[in-house]
């Protein structure tokens, strides 16, 4: 849900950036890190914080890029990482761990579920068409 792109290569970058998505999004066990195989993402700073979210590694190179993809320019690595992130894995590609959803439809489903619970507990008098109202925004089975 976080990515960084920075001139260095030091293992900070990354321990900042993966601090930053771990403090925003508050992830569960079973989160997928994905990063090049850069030392400094196999680093004892960086998979401390992996390990004890029980998160699991996977490279871009294996999922996305070629084993010997090379950039003319950073604007042209970040481009193509961002085009791959954002356009493709999270809102086409499909995730079985998902129940074959993409990122951004299980997410969405998610926070209107917990928006639901939150609407009932603080509505519990609400009229009852407003309740059927929050119930029809998922189709069956969703």
């Amino acid at each position: 849900m976080g990515w960084k792109l920075g001139q260095t290569q030091e293992s900070e970058l990354v321990v900042t950036a993966l601090r930053n998505a771990l403090v925003l999004r508050q992830p569960q066990a079973g989160l997928y890190f994905h990063s090049d195989r850069g030392s400094q993402y196999s680093s004892p700073a960086a998979r401390k914080p992996l390990n004890v979210i029980g998160a699991e590694q996977s490279t871009l190179k294996t999922e996305c890029f070629p084993e010997n993809q090379l950039f003319c320019r950073q604007a042209q690595a970040r481009r193509e990482i961002f085009e791959h992130i954002e356009l493709y894995y999270n809102n086409q590609r499909l995730h079985s761990v998902l129940g074959y959803w993409t990122p951004r439809q299980y997410q969405t489903k998610f926070e209107r579920v917990i928006e639901i619970e939150i609407n009932q507990a603080q509505g519990l008098d609400a009229a009852r068409e407003d309740r059927a109202r929050l119930f029809l925004r998922f189709p069956a089975g969703a």
